[in-house]
């Protein structure tokens, strides 16, 4: 019983968490901009996530569930291990202030598991999984900075562009609160997956009524936790404009879902700041965008804490599991 109740709050926390912090590249210009009032974002939010979850969400659950590691090593105790690991390691990226991926802790602690149990699918990680973290990111900060060179800088040459932008005001708000709307969808179809698929793997919840439980706890993570994010960064990402918000929000939110049709559990964060950085070249250069130590230390960040996902879960596994599979193995 008191696993069970510890299971749950995990869950539940994991689950919060992740809404919480999912609330601001959604919703943060919308509200910045004062084109939707704050329970209105956060309402919106919520409803997305729930669509793209039950629309999208069943293909990254397998991969976490059943395709890095067999269902058969996924214990209640096991999976509980898996989600408190995920946690704390992002916990800890919280500390430091860098935004990290949910999807990446996540697939840590069962790397993690995978190696206690001797029992791993190198080739789902090797060969699908880490190549799209390397070339998802480089896609949306390329994508972003040539869709960008079209508008800046303003030059006689797209003196029409920004015309029909202006001449058409309204309609780029409206394009606005629905590229938020698409990006809430795209975490949905992805990032509730994180906390479904262990649960999955184990037997423990159906996919499908895991993904309708658990994508509420993410409106209610925003609710809860997401109002001092999206204020913070509803100041940050307005300068950018209508337009670069968009256009960030677009590209990000179309490679999560790609991403999520391929069963691929991707980072929201990382594809965001990708293409948040290709708008900082352009607008103060690549040298003093790369220079700058917060980029550096997000970078580093970004490297660590999928390993400390992995040694975390390892050692609680070492501390607390006392059993191996007979045949186990790592392919």
């Amino acid at each position: 019983m008191i696993k069970t109740v510890l299971l749950i709050i995990t869950v539940m926390f994991f689950a919060l968490n992740m809404g919480g912090s999912g609330i601001a590249p959604s919703f943060a210009a919308n509200w910045g901009g004062k084109l939707i009032k704050k329970s209105q974002a956060l309402l919106l939010f919520g409803f997305f996530v729930i669509l793209g979850a039950v629309s999208l969400g069943r293909g990254v659950s397998v991969t976490l569930g059943k395709n890095l590691i067999p269902s058969r090593i996924m214990s209640f105790d096991v999976v509980l291990i898996i989600l408190i690991a995920a946690t704390l390691s992002l916990f800890l990226a919280n500390i430091m202030k860098i935004p990290q991926s949910t999807s990446q802790v996540t697939v840590g602690a069962i790397i993690g598991t995978g190696l206690y149990f001797k029992y791993l699918n190198m080739s789902t990680l090797l060969f699908k999984i880490i190549p799209m973290w390397v070339l998802l990111p480089f896609l949306s900060f390329v994508l972003t900075l040539l869709l960008y060179k079209l508008i800046y800088p303003p030059t006689h040459n797209n003196l029409h562009i920004y015309q029909r932008l202006f001449a058409n005001h309204d309609k780029l708000k409206l394009s606005s609160l629905i590229s938020g709307c698409y990006v809430a969808f795209a975490i949905g179809s992805n990032n509730v997956a994180n906390a479904v698929g262990p649960l999955s793997g184990a037997g423990l919840l159906d996919i499908g009524l895991g993904l309708v439980l658990i994508a509420p706890l993410f409106g209610l993570g925003a609710w809860l936790l997401g109002k001092g994010p999206l204020e913070t960064v509803g100041k940050e990402i307005i300068p950018l404009g209508l337009v670069s918000s968009t256009l960030v929000s677009f590209v990000t939110a179309t490679l999560l879902i790609f991403a999520s049709i391929l069963g691929i559990p991707q980072s929201l964060v990382q594809l965001n700041l990708c293409s948040i950085l290709a708008i900082s070249c352009l607008k103060d250069g690549h040298k003093h965008t790369l220079d700058k130590h917060l980029t550096r230390k997000t970078f580093i960040v970004w490297a660590i804490t999928p390993l400390l996902s992995i040694g975390i879960s390892f050692l609680l596994l070492v501390l607390f599991i006392h059993s191996r599979p007979v045949e186990s193995r790592v392919r």
